[in-house]
């Protein structure tokens, strides 16, 4: 599994980390960091409740 965070359409809400602290990481004013690898093993759901999080629809996970 596959995350893509468009860090254009980001608005620094961090609703992403807030649902999924153990995926998304953000930087010091709130914006979601590019994500880079796999989704580990365990996390998929989780990374799927930081994408439907996501106010702007900036998260895609494949």
């Amino acid at each position: 599994m596959k995350i893509t965070i468009d860090t254009t359409m980001c608005s620094g809400h961090a609703r992403c980390a807030a649902a999924a602290p153990e995926v998304f990481r953000l930087d010091d004013d709130g914006y979601a960091l590019p994500f880079d690898g796999e989704v580990a093993e365990g996390l998929e759901e989780a990374a799927r409740d930081g994408q439907r999080a996501c106010p702007e629809r900036a998260i895609t996970v494949e």
